[in-house]
């Protein structure tokens, strides 16, 4: 049962008071309302004060900083200065060198020590009962606080993990009750996860790290939020020879106001926006409403046919080299605005095609159209075993190399084992297995799969064999049969690369997704950050990739011209004005 104190925003005297009377006012506030909302306490050693001040801000989500004391103000209180008493109850724990010593009904035989101290007042969730009431749900008792894996940022001496309360949710009331969390709790009130615990680093949930176990039921998602229990990590972690901090379950009441409180409605960059990812494991995440319709909108433009990343269809057999001018530049254009995000990227190809795209690469990055060089990687198969190896350190599924493949315009193994261009030509003796690798990485926890393409036949088309069977001229025989998670289906497959780079820049520009990205750790990025901007797509750029493919004699996919064209649409005109109206949907303000 939670305890708590009532305060109001009277500080320092306040604060004396509650900290230093043996007799508090302790009350139940699980049907509290009013203006007086809960919050914790930390009190720590002056020195360490501005570290733990910039600790807080730098982790805003689990420790929203409401106020502080000024040291060397502390006194007792007057004589029966709150009434309501309830004697001897324990409300803070007391830390020695980063070990919790015991607990304390009162801090008054350290009233010397409190002179050179400094308390921390830190926001609770305490919107939640509110927000499920909000959204249709029923109350629930208040579940227990489980660690995380999740590092909270390190400042100084401090450093936690992330810890988190759940509760569990029908699927049909999880949109509901996030933007009535966000409507009521801003950043403190968004989910920093929902799906499987184990994404979370959380083996049991029904062995919390403080309070009682909560049990998901069957059919409900476990929904995570930010709890203001990492404090007491981050108290442990200073190893200060004195320290104190509110007891999980008791806290105060008080009406000072947290600088970041949601405002009254929500605007559509911060509505939120419910997506499921993937079953198994079970994960959900968010993205605001503006986001999500730019990207559906780029979603929708890439659909329209005129009349780890692998790419490189060898359709062009009888030509040296093989390969055709869709997929390289789609690809080369995702990894460009990876590198922006200071993410690990590499390229594989077939072996026989390693040098050209050597070359490519070494030239896109002379050109501007790259940042730096990147690894070209090749994968020449054998076994399950190998596929394995290749994907994870050491062979272990425990600790995969990559956390996503992407396909674009990659030959796709058909039903039959073989791999066919889209004139039904068997080109098996040109391609290398890298489909093992998207088959393996199905059984590899932590490792997700793209496909990007236009005629059915291109590396995790299995997503859609069925319609490509129906519907594309020889589907019967050139469907590809492996599956990624997801299928991008796109005129031009290179439209579809430079549409996961502009979803990529909507995404991280987007508030409420970067926080739930972020678990609700660290600082946000500046939405429309200079570099990301640079990264995107260009005409330009775009034109120098495609020129340096024509210079290596990479032919156009269905005329079979070395030239400025890609599946026999013109660069001018045609993919130029699809690439501008990718970038305008992207960069347009809501």
């Amino acid at each position: 049962m939670p305890f708590t104190l009532h305060l109001r925003s009277r500080l320092p005297s306040a604060i004396r008071s509650l900290i230093l009377q043996k007799k508090p006012n302790i009350r139940n506030t699980s049907s509290m309302a009013g203006e007086l909302r809960p919050a914790s306490l930390v009190v720590l050693p002056r020195s360490l004060a501005p570290a733990f001040e910039r600790f807080c801000q730098v982790n805003t989500g689990p420790l929203p900083l409401l106020g502080q004391s000024e040291p060397e103000k502390w006194m007792l209180p007057p004589q029966g200065a709150i009434s309501e008493t309830r004697m001897g109850h324990p409300q803070f724990w007391k830390y020695e060198f980063g070990a919790c010593t015991g607990s304390l009904a009162s801090l008054e035989q350290y009233s010397e020590q409190l002179k050179d101290m400094v308390a921390f007042f830190l926001g609770c969730s305490f919107s939640l009962e509110e927000a499920l009431e909000k959204a249709g749900l029923p109350r629930r008792d208040p579940a227990g606080h489980s660690q995380t894996t999740v590092p909270c940022v390190t400042h100084a001496g401090f450093c936690c993990p992330l810890v988190v309360t759940m509760r569990p949710i029908p699927k049909d009331k999880l949109e509901g009750l996030v933007r009535a969390c966000c409507s009521l709790g801003g950043e403190q009130g968004q989910p920093v996860h929902m799906g499987d615990p184990e994404l979370l680093g959380i083996k049991e949930l029904s062995k919390p790290a403080y309070g009682d176990a909560m049990v998901c039921p069957p059919g409900e998602v476990p929904v995570f939020w930010p709890s203001p229990l990492t404090s007491l990590g981050a108290v442990s972690s200073c190893e200060t020879p004195l320290a104190f901090a509110s007891i999980p379950g008791c806290t105060v009441m008080t009406d000072l106001k947290d600088a970041k409180a949601p405002p009254g409605c929500l605007t559509p960059e911060r509505i939120p926006e419910v997506h499921h990812i993937s079953q198994d494991p079970l994960h959900y995440s968010i993205a605001s409403v503006s986001a999500s319709q730019k990207i559906r909108e780029l979603e929708s433009m890439i659909g329209i046919d005129p009349v780890l990343i692998t790419t490189g269809f060898p359709t062009h057999f009888n030509h040296e080299p093989p390969e055709e001018t869709d997929g390289p530049p789609g690809a080369v254009a995702l990894v460009a605005f990876l590198q922006a995000l200071e993410k690990e990227v590499a390229i594989i190809v077939d072996q026989r095609a390693w040098n050209l795209h050597q070359k490519i690469v070494e030239d896109a990055v002379e050109q501007g159209v790259l940042k730096t060089q990147i690894p070209i990687l090749t994968y020449q198969g054998g076994s399950v075993e190998a596929a394995q190896a290749f994907l994870c350190k050491n062979g272990d599924p425990q600790t995969p190399r990559f956390d996503h493949l992407v396909a674009i315009e990659r030959a796709g193994r058909a039903a039959d084992g073989n791999y066919y261009n889209a004139r039904k030509m068997n080109i098996k003796h040109l391609v290398d297995p890298i489909d093992d690798l998207f088959l393996a990485a199905k059984k590899i926890p932590g490792i997700s799969s793209t496909g990007v393409g236009d005629g059915g036949n291109e590396l995790g088309m299995g997503k859609v064999k069925e319609a490509v069977r129906r519907h594309i001229r020889h589907g019967d025989v050139i469907a590809c049969d492996v599956e990624a998670d997801f299928a991008v289906i796109a005129g031009v497959s290179n439209w579809g690369g430079y549409a996961l780079a502009c979803a990529l820049y909507i995404l991280y520009s987007c508030a409420v997704h970067s926080q739930y990205l972020r678990k609700a750790v660290g600082p946000s990025r500046a939405p429309g950050d200079q570099a990301w901007t640079q990264a995107l797509p260009s005409v330009i750029k775009e034109e120098k990739m495609l020129g340096i493919l024509v210079q290596h004699k990479v032919r156009s996919g269905v005329s079979g011209i070395v030239g400025m064209e890609v599946d026999g649409l013109p660069f001018h005109n045609t993919h130029a004005e699809m690439i501008q109206k990718l970038v305008d949907v992207t960069t347009a303000q809501v």
